[in-house]
């Protein structure tokens, strides 16, 4: 149920697997530097205490095919025992004071510094990423960790003025409880980084259920963290890990005791988490699809524009949620611009994404390849040009791996509502279309179910005051002069429609105020607007605007009158 895309390399086994395997160096290197086993079958679960008796899962290397480790999950009764333990840890944790909680979480900021780019290596080995994202992913992780630790100084209520004599409303935040955090492959560590450290900040526990294809990746980080707090005194379900399957991420979705649940993933197993949650009346954050596109006017400065393309669409081999998918092409520029993208394409480095000239590493399992080949195959049986790419590498180098050209394609069909265009394919293909105004594009833009990210290239202001308008894109995180991709620590990062209407924790601390408080108190301490452009943050104070939702949730507010 929770892993984004079908995960072929994804085996269980209910029996124990006596065979020994054999690393190659590379693997074992890695591995070792973060005190991961290389030859016993390894725990995936841990609440202070490291175990695992269930199914057997193996994490398969997207480059090689070799596998890396067998790791056993999480049978039902750990994960109950995993629950009632972070339960335990959040009744202790919301006792320690938020600047206290600030220090801890500068101490674990300087242990993942410590092992970045090992760690780095390893989401290179195990995700598939190349080595400059694996350890820029860990950054984002220390950095976010930096975030908390100043707001962890900042968690504030407020006064109300009250209409009664003699009476004052106090406004306090209070800690949820227990946050379950279901992350995607594509992004093993960093989206755990972001729950975890505000999460932390504001006193609750966390229990982490990891894509079954990266458990690696979690179980490294949990080590790194479960570190400090062992050394700190806190228990070690603070950070709980839980991993497995279907069944185990269901368990935690449907579980009363998870007060939180922040899903990234699909947009179908959104939908299904989302009325899960909302059943049970749990609190949910969802980030979910993106199809996201670029609009390149007549008057844009193409020496910025087509790398930010090139790169938006083909960087983490085009498995990122803000890939750049579509693209749309003003008709006096769109020749020019196909030539210098399809040269650009030509330059690519494939390879070893541990390789540190490689610029492209492979997809993540059989499964995505499969589903690169049939969009492939669907555009061309739908008259589709494709201008370059569309099948696998052939080198020998290449085929134990899950490596695929990036494809630019140009539809035969410009309707936005075609499923070429309104369907989320997780893999670096690019649909290019032209236009001829940009109300035309706008349409376009908006017109498909997903709305996570978007791009306006122009130098006319006002093209951006139209593009960031009421009139204008309709995504979470709308830019200008600035590719689709990419993520702030001290931003919203989250989008409207299909992407979840929801939004991951990369913000200041404004709180969600308890829906128990007076009237009007649904729309106090929310920061709206969709106006991240040019790099910069502009916000809206517009009720009515629900873009790009600035707001905890990892607070509740009480009210004492």
């Amino acid at each position: 149920m929770l892993s984004r895309r079908p995960a072929s390399s994804l085996r269980l086994r209910r029996t124990r697997l006596s065979q020994a395997r054999s690393l190659s160096s590379r693997a074992s290197n890695i591995l070792s530097a973060l005190d991961i086993s290389t030859s016993n079958e390894i725990p995936g679960v841990y609440d202070g205490q490291w175990k695992g008796t269930g199914d057997v899962m193996e994490s398969v290397c997207p480059t090689t095919g070799e596998v890396l480790a067998r790791v056993h999950s999480a049978t039902p009764t750990e994960l109950h025992e995993a629950l009632e333990r972070s339960k335990e840890a959040y009744h202790y944790l919301r006792t320690i004071p938020g600047p206290r909680r600030g220090e801890l979480l500068r101490q674990i900021r300087e242990a993942l510094a410590a092992k970045r780019d090992a760690l780095g290596a390893l989401v290179s080995l195990e995700m598939g990423k190349i080595k400059t994202e694996g350890i820029g992913e860990v950054q984002e992780f220390v950095d976010i960790c930096d975030y908390a630790v100043g707001l962890s100084r900042m968690m504030n209520g407020r006064v109300v003025a009250s209409e009664r004599p003699g009476h004052t409303i106090l406004e306090v935040p209070n800690p949820l409880g227990v946050v379950g955090v279901l992350t995607a492959f594509n992004f093993p560590v960093a989206v755990y980084g972001w729950n975890f450290s505000l999460s932390f900040a504001a006193g609750n526990a966390t229990l982490w259920k990891p894509s079954p294809t990266t458990p690696l990746c979690a179980i490294a980080v949990t080590k790194i963290v479960a570190s400090v707090l062992e050394r700190n005194g806190l228990p070690g379900a603070v950070s709980a890990l839980v991993t497995g399957g279907k069944d185990v991420g269901e368990a935690v979705v449907e579980s009363r005791g998870v007060n939180l649940v922040s899903f990234t993933g699909s947009e179908a197993v959104g939908r299904v988490v989302g009325k899960a949650v909302q059943s049970r009346f749990g609190k949910c954050i969802l980030e979910l699809g993106g199809n996201n596109a670029s609009i390149v006017m007549p008057d844009a400065d193409l020496s910025l524009a087509v790398p930010a393309v090139f790169f938006g669409a083909i960087g983490t081999a085009g498995q990122r949620c803000t890939s750049t998918r579509r693209l749309y092409l003003h008709r006096d520029i769109a020749p020019k611009f196909l030539s210098a993208l399809q040269k650009l394409y030509g330059t690519v480095r494939v390879g070893d994404p541990l390789a540190d000239e490689t610029l492209l590493g492979p997809l993540h399992t059989d499964a995505a390849v499969g589903i690169y080949s049939d969009a492939v195959q669907r555009l061309q049986q739908h008259g589709a040009e494709i201008l370059t790419g569309g099948r696998r590498y052939d080198e020998t180098a290449l085929r134990r791996g899950n490596f695929v050209q990036p494809t630019i394609a140009i539809p035969k069909s410009i309707d936005p509502k075609d499923p070429i265009w309104s369907t989320e394919t997780f893999a670096p293909i690019l649909n290019a279309a032209v236009f001829d105004d940009l109300a035309q594009a706008i349409e376009f833009n908006n017109d498909v179910p997903q709305g996570l990210s978007s791009s306006l290239w122009t130098r006319d202001l006002r093209n951006v005051g139209k593009w960031i308008g009421p009139e204008g894109s309709d995504t979470g995180i709308v830019n200008v002069n600035v590719g689709t991709s990419g993520a702030e620590i001290g931003a919203a990062f989250g989008g409207n429609k299909s992407t979840g209407w929801s939004e991951i924790a990369l913000f200041p601390l404004h709180f969600r105020t308890d829906p128990r408080l007076h009237s009007g108190a649904a729309s106090l301490g929310v920061t709206l607007g969709n106006n991240m452009f040019a790099g910069a943050h502009a916000p809206s104070i517009s009720p009515t605007q629900r873009r790009w939702l600035k707001v905890s949730n990892f607070l509740r507010e009480d009210a004492m009158r």
